[in-house]
C-alpha cells in the first residue's frame, strides 16, 4: 500500500527552526508543514500590512526558508506553510528572493488568498460567537482584520499544478497536512470518512513538538529525554487514512501513547464533531497502538458532511494595557511586596487613572493561585502589576507608578521593567463558506 511521509517543521510562529532543517535532511519526507499561525497572530500581521503594504507575512519566513529550502529542493520535498499570513503574495515574493540568492532556480510557488473577509464583515452585521447577544456592529470602526478558515480545495489544486511551495493565509491548521493525503490519494472532497482521519493526522501534527515531549514533560511523572534537541513528529500515512506518527531516530523527545493522547485531546469540545471547513471529523472512535519505539499507530478516525459555514476570526482594537514589574529579596520580601502593591493601588486613584481591570500580583505567592502562603515564606517575590485602560497615557502610568517604587516605596526594590500597548481582541463568527471564494497564483523562481 502506497505510504506519504508527512513532516511538521512548526507548531506556532517563534518556533525552533532547527527540528524542521532535521525533518528535511533526515525524515525521508515528501512533505513538510509549517503551522506558524494563531488567532491574534493574523490581526497583528493585518497591521503590520495596513502600515506596509509589502509586509504582513510571518517574520521567521525568511530564516525558516534560508534553512530547509535547498534541503527539501534537493530531496523532492514540497513545503506548505500558513506563514502567508495577512499577505501570501508578500510571502511568495520573499521566497522567490530566497531561492534566487541560494541558486535554486525553477521553484515554483503558489500563494493562497481568499480568506480575507474583512468586507464582507464590514458590509452586515454577524453575531459573535462568544458573545451571542452581540455582533459586529459592535466593533464599528474597530476591527482590523476578519479571515475565514479555509479548507483544502486551494492547496490541493497547488499542488495538482505542481506548486513545491504552496504559501496561504488563514486555512484551518489540520488542512495544512490533509491537503498532501487528498493529492496523493485521490480521497473525494465527499468522502467524509477518509477527511476525518485525515483531520486526525493534520490535528495530530499541527502542534509539532507538542506530540513529542514538549509540553509534555514532567520530571518524576513524565520523564522526557533531550528536550533541548527535540525531535518534531512525522507521520507515515497509508492510504487507508490510517497513519503512525515518530520522529527522526536519534533526535530528542518520545512518541509515546500519553503524548499522542494528550495532543489527539489537545483543544477538543466535543470529540464525535470537531468542525472543520471540510468535514465534521469524528475522533470518538480513534484507536492508538504503540508500534515500536517512538512510533504510535492512529486508526478509527471517521467524518460526518461539513457544515457549509466558515468560522471566521475578528480582529478588533480592545483596549490598552500598562504593565509593571519590580523584585523584592531577603528577609520581610512577601510584607515589603504587599505594601508596594498597597502603595501603587493607592497612587493610582490619588491620580485618577481608571482601570477596567486591574491585577496585581506576587509572582510564585498568588499569580496563579489564591490562598494562604504556605511556610516557610519566600525568599524573594516579583511583583507585576497590570491593568487595561482606554488610553495609552493611562496605560503608561501604571507603569510609572511601579517604576517610582525604586526611591518612593519599600527597601530593597530592584530589577524594575515597564511596558504599554494597545491590545488587539479577537472574537468569532460564521459565515456562508460561499463568502469566501480561494484563488492560488503563481510565480518561479
Amino acid at each position: 500500500m502506497k505510504t506519504v511521509r508527512i513532516g511538521s517543521g512548526a507548531g506556532y510562529s517563534g518556533d525552533r527552526i532547527e527540528p524542521a532543517m532535521e525533518l528535511a535532511e533526515h525524515g525521508d519526507i515528501a512533505y513538510l508543514g509549517f503551522e506558524c499561525l494563531a488567532e491574534r497572530t493574523i490581526a497583528l500581521a493585518q497591521q503590520a500590512r495596513l502600515a506596509d503594504p509589502e509586509a504582513g507575512y510571518d517574520p521567521l519566513l525568511g530564516a525558516r526558508m534560508e534553512a530547509v529550502l535547498a534541503a527539501c529542493w534537493a530531496r523532492g520535498i514540497r513545503i506548505i506553510t500558513n506563514m502567508g499570513a495577512a499577505n501570501p503574495h508578500a510571502a511568495a515574493a520573499e521566497v522567490a528572493r530566497i531561492a534566487r540568492k541560494l541558486g535554486l532556480a525553477g521553484i515554483k510557488i503558489a500563494a493562497v488568498t481568499g480568506d480575507d473577509v474583512l468586507a464582507r464583515i464590514a458590509a452586515a452585521p454577524h453575531a459573535l460567537m462568544e458573545r451571542p447577544e452581540e455582533t459586529t456592529a459592535s466593533l464599528e470602526g474597530r476591527i482590523v482584520s476578519a479571515n475565514a478558515y479555509l479548507g483544502v480545495a486551494p492547496i490541493v489544486r497547488a499542488l495538482a499544478a505542481d506548486a513545491d511551495v504552496v504559501i496561504t493565509g488563514r486555512v484551518a491548521d489540520p488542512a495544512l497536512f490533509m491537503a498532501p493525503l487528498v493529492h496523493e490519494f485521490g480521497w473525494r472532497m465527499d468522502d467524509w470518512d477518509a477527511l476525518g482521519r485525515a483531520t486526525v493526522i493534520g490535528h495530530l501534527l499541527e502542534c509539532a513538538g507538542q506530540i513529542t515531549g514538549g509540553y509534555f514533560a514532567d520530571p518524576g511523572y513524565k520523564d522526557v529525554a533531550d528536550l533541548a534537541r527535540l525531535g518534531f513528529p512525522l507521520a507515515e500515512v497509508g492510504a487507508d487514512g490510517n497513519a503512525v506518527i515518530t520522529k527522526v531516530a536519534g533526535s530528542g523527545g518520545t512518541v509515546s501513547l500519553q503524548s499522542c493522547k494528550e495532543q489527539l485531546l489537545y483543544e477538543l469540545h466535543d470529540p464525535a464533531r470537531y468542525y472543520q471547513p471540510d468535514v465534521v471529523a469524528d475522533f470518538s472512535a480513534v484507536r492508538l497502538e504503540a508500534d515500536g519505539t517512538d512510533r504510535v499507530r492512529v486508526s478509527g478516525g471517521a467524518g460526518a458532511a461539513r457544515t457549509g459555514m466558515l468560522k471566521v476570526s475578528i480582529g478588533y482594537r480592545d483596549s490598552f494595557v500598562g504593565e509593571g514589574q519590580i523584585s523584592y529579596a531577603g528577609a520581610g520580601a512577601l510584607a515589603r511586596g504587599r505594601l508596594a502593591i498597597e502603595i501603587v493601588r493607592e497612587r493610582l486613584r490619588l491620580t485618577g487613572v481608571a482601570t477596567s481591570e486591574l491585577r496585581c500580583d506576587l509572582i510564585g505567592v498568588d499569580a496563579l493561585h489564591r490562598g494562604p502562603v504556605p511556610a516557610p515564606e519566600p525568599a524573594e517575590v516579583r511583583l507585576r502589576i497590570i491593568g487595561r485602560t482606554d488610553s495609552l497615557a493611562e496605560a503608561l502610568r501604571i507603569g510609572n507608578e511601579v517604576e517610582t517604587l525604586y526611591t518612593n516605596g519599600p527597601a530593597g526594590g530592584g530589577g524594575a521593567w515597564k511596558s504599554a500597548r494597545e491590545v488587539l481582541g479577537v472574537v468569532s463568527t460564521l459565515v456562508p463558506e460561499s463568502a469566501a471564494t480561494a484563488a492560488v497564483s503563481y510565480q518561479v523562481a
